[in-house]
Parts: structure tokens; sequence; C-alpha cells
């Protein structure tokens, strides 16, 4: 497996001398591997001042923050980083400037390994991260989620059209998490969360979902009016409602998501219908929002699924998100399931 200076010198024609020495961002989950920044010191204005490494080497002993070790959850977390190095290297390059992520300037892999070498979005001009937004400052990431689902929307798709990404996607599918439905409590959410899941999965119009669209995984811009997007190991076929209820869930207080809901997803349609008429796509707009904005409730109730088994005291778990969940359990008894 390279190193990280090994690759960054093989991708740009340098020597090792003229790589910096790493600086450490962030462990990633579970410790799973590393993301590192480095200086690159060239007089060819082709080569980077600055990039970012993503290491991916799974531990030999596993440590989960919440104790979930399972061989699954090791399983899926391996698949993820696979995915994600499949976004870089093959589906991204189908975007436009808009929804705006990291160029990948290379990657490697060996076995279990990944190495992936991605543009510094804070020297491209997105330098700020947040943890919560009010209202007023969701709309830059809403209108990237409704670009990325814009771009790759699908009419009734054939089977496997998202090949090398997760076939449904989302870090919380119920497919992907029987352990943390096992541990949930007796109760209609537990029982009906294969009907909450077929609901899902029932419209007629599909895209490619982010999958962990929390605001933490948005960089923004010095002012806060535009966002690049990282981290896509759960980037998968889906609803787009599972971005939009997740990315809400993030970063409002519970008082702003009770007031705001249905205006936060005036913005979001509002966004996706303009990039179907730019993109001049045969999909009627008013039927794409009427089937999904009745599965905002059901996106919402399938997250609070995942929490309920995961960590049933997590402060997700609000009022407004129970009255959402009850919303999904009577639509689905409305339809006698």
């Amino acid at each position: 497996m390279l190193s990280p200076t090994q690759l960054i010198a093989q991708t740009f024609a340098l020597d090792s001398t003229q790589v910096s020495a790493p600086l450490p961002l962030q462990t990633l989950w579970s410790g799973y591997g590393q993301i590192e920044r480095y200086h690159l010191h060239s007089s060819d204005p082709k080569v980077p001042d600055s990039l970012i490494a993503k290491r991916i080497e799974p531990p030999t002993r596993r440590s989960h923050p919440r104790g979930w070790n399972s061989n699954l959850g090791h399983q899926r977390k391996l698949h993820s980083y696979e995915v994600e190095s499949h976004w870089y290297g093959e589906w991204s390059k189908e975007l436009p400037d808009s929804p705006r992520t990291a160029h990948c300037y290379a990657r490697h892999t060996v076995d279990n390994s990944h190495l992936l070498l991605l543009e510094d979005l804070d020297a491209a001009g997105y330098p700020q991260r947040r943890q919560q937004l009010a209202a007023s400052e969701c709309e830059p990431c809403l209108h990237w989620l409704a670009q990325l689902h814009g771009h790759f929307l699908q009419y009734r798709p054939a089977s496997g059209w998202q090949k090398q990404l997760w076939s449904s996607g989302t870090y919380w599918h119920l497919q992907t998490r029987p352990d943390e439905w096992q541990q949930m409590a007796e109760g209609p959410l537990k029982q009906l969360a294969p009907a909450i899941d077929q609901e899902l999965n029932s419209s007629d119009y599909t895209t490619l979902v982010h999958g962990d669209a929390k605001v933490a995984n948005f960089c923004f811009s010095a002012d806060g009016s535009r966002v690049a997007a990282v981290d896509f190991q759960y980037i998968g076929a889906g609803c787009g409602m599972k971005d939009v209820a997740y990315f809400m869930g993030s970063c409002l207080s519970e008082d702003a998501c009770e007031s705001q809901w249905e205006n936060l997803l005036d913005s979001y349609f509002s966004a996706l219908h303009a990039v179907i008429r730019k993109r001049q796509l045969p999909f009627p707009t008013g039927d794409l929002e009427l089937q999904w904005r009745n599965l905002f409730p059901m996106a919402w109730a399938d997250f609070e699924r995942f929490l309920m088994g995961w960590e049933p005291e997590h402060h997700k778990l609000t009022h407004f998100s129970r009255q959402m969940t009850r919303t999904a359990l009577a639509t689905l008894q409305h339809k006698g399931i």
C-alpha cells in the first residue's frame, strides 16, 4: 500500500521532499483511518498548494464509541469506503459545477485499505464548518441536495442502475441495521419498519441520496452563501426525502423544525424544479413533488427507527420527531397495513 506521500509524489511528479509532513485533521469513525492535510511545494501551477488525504486502514482491534462492534457493522464500514472510492473515481465526474464536491486527484486501493487524494475545500473557498443552523441559513444546503437529486433523478429505473454504490443509500437503511432493529422495544414502529422502508422505495421517482447529509458534512463559504459536501460513504439509490429529513434534524432546533419544515420543503422543491427544467427532464414536477412530499414523514420515521435501536435516549428523538413518526404510522394504518 502506497503512503500518502508516495501517492502524492507519483500523481504530481514530485520529489518526496516537495511534500510536507501531514497535518492530522480527523480520525475516522471507530478508528478506521485518518484524514490529513498535505502542503505541496512546486512552481508548477497545475500542482495544488495543498490537498486532503483520506486514508482508510481498518483496525485489527475494533472499537465503537457506543459498543456496536459486530462483524456485520465491520463489513458495512468496509463496503462504505469501497462505495466512496467508486463515487469519487467514477460517479462524481458526471456532476456539473453545482453541486460542489471535492475533486479527486488520485485513489489507491489494496484489499480493504483505501487512499483518496482530494481537493482541499478550505483552500477552494469553503473554510467554514457548522454544527447548527437557523432555518434562514438552510437554503444553500437544501439547494445542494436538490442539485444532487435532480442530476441523478430517475423514473422507474431498472434494478442495479446505481452500480458500485449502495442499492439503498443512507447509513441507517433497515437491511443493513438488523442488530439495531432487534434492540428496539416492541411497538408499532418496530413492527412496521419494513412497511416504512417499502413505502420509501415505492415512489416512481428515485435518485442518488448522499446518505449522511448532516450539516457537519457541508463545507461553507465565508459568508455562508455557498456549500460543498464531503463524506460519500453511504451514497446510493433512494427517495430524496431521506437526505432532506436527516439534514433538517441534524442542524435545526426542535422549534425550528416544527415551525419551518414546510417552508424548507418549499425551498428544496423550488430548487429541484429548477434543476429539472434546466436539464429538460421529461418528468412532471407536480407529480414528483406530491409523491416525495407525502414521503417526508416516512423518511423521518425511518431514521427514528434507527435511533430507537441504536440509542433510544438520543437528543434527536424529540416531540417533533415522534409527531412525524405518528403521521407516518397513521398513513400506513389508513392504507390497511
